[in-house]
């Protein structure tokens, strides 16, 4: 079955005007980023190897149109700047006054997303007091806010809320802070983007929720946060897939027992007639296969192909489980 789950964004070694796909800092970026500090009247540091090998973002085909931005050497020195966490870089380059703090790179990144993605923190406030804007969008629908919370960067969220970040901006295919926190598994970060007034019931483009993205990813602390916020437990997908179904089949039984305890429905069914026990059969996971027994799931419901969970497997231990209890007692 289809994972949900929203396209994780890159920031690679960002450049004004650089082309798709090209992930490392160039000699001539590196001369931006060193000699900067020379046309600026300050000696430049030795240089460096730098890391590179950042993925290239799978939603990176959203590009400025060439020659909407200007390439220039002391912009490209701001972004290795944000990038790597330089704040007196950053500032010297800032208050030169020849450098826009919402400058944009060929993928519509600013400086202040470039350095929430990394976590920068001092850079991300010192941004912010020199006026740039928060809510700014990426070409892809991304924002600073989103940048942090998909990299678990709990400090970072925090700041940006207080200078008035806000939560209301989704991506192109539907994917907010919140369900990005909950994909992966960023549990402070979920809590605090809830307190901040983020939405437990964010939709992804088929459907998926935050709480279905964290069942799916069988973060416990996360669906627990997200159900003493509102988050309906038996909201399923666009076809029908509920978040107790997808934990059945990844197996993720403390998932399944949480899900359950907090009234999950044990029988649900998706869209082709199968239940999350067909789900749990199907993955050979038996403590799921245990615990949706015991809560009263129905082992003698077929899905739409008329098979029956136990049809499923050839292993006969979960077959003796999913015999009815009449069955098993005269057995």
């Amino acid at each position: 079955m289809p994972r949900s789950e929203i396209q994780k964004e890159q920031i690679s070694s960002s450049m004004l005007g650089r082309k798709e796909g090209s992930e490392s800092l160039s000699r001539e970026g590196l001369r931006g980023a060193h000699g900067a500090q020379a046309v600026l009247g300050v000696p430049a540091a030795p240089s460096r190897p730098l890391q590179t090998g950042m993925e290239k973002s799978a939603l990176a085909s959203s590009q400025l149109k060439e020659g909407s931005e200007k390439e220039t050497p002391l912009a490209n020195a701001a972004f290795w700047a944000a990038r790597k966490g330089n704040l007196a870089l950053l500032q010297l380059l800032l208050n030169s006054g020849r450098v826009d703090v919402d400058c944009r790179d060929c993928l519509g990144s600013t400086l202040l997303m470039v350095a929430s993605y990394f976590g920068h923190l001092h850079c991300v406030r010192e941004l912010v007091l020199q006026g740039a804007d928060i809510n700014l969008q990426r070409e892809t629908g991304s924002t600073a806010l989103f940048f942090a919370a998909q990299q678990g960067h709990d400090d970072v969220v925090r700041s940006l809320f207080q200078f008035g970040a806000s939560t209301e901006f989704p991506t192109k295919d539907g994917g907010t802070a919140v369900l990005a926190a909950s994909q992966y598994g960023h549990a402070k970060v979920v809590e605090t983007l809830l307190k901040h007034g983020a939405n437990s019931r964010d939709q992804l483009y088929d459907g998926a929720t935050p709480l279905f993205l964290a069942a799916q990813g069988g973060y416990v602390d996360v669906i627990r946060l997200l159900l003493s916020s509102g988050a309906k437990a038996n909201q399923p997908r666009q076809d029908g897939t509920t978040p107790l179904w997808i934990a059945a089949q990844m197996g993720h039984s403390e998932v399944v027992r949480v899900l359950l305890l907090h009234g999950a429905d044990r029988d649900a069914t998706r869209n082709n007639g199968s239940t999350a026990l067909h789900a749990a059969v199907l993955g050979g996971h038996t403590k799921s296969i245990s615990l949706l027994l015991d809560a009263g799931a129905d082992p003698m419901l077929r899905n739409k192909e008329n098979e029956l969970a136990a049809e499923l497997t050839q292993n006969e231990r979960i077959r003796r489980l999913l015999w009815p209890r009449e069955m098993r007692r005269k057995s």
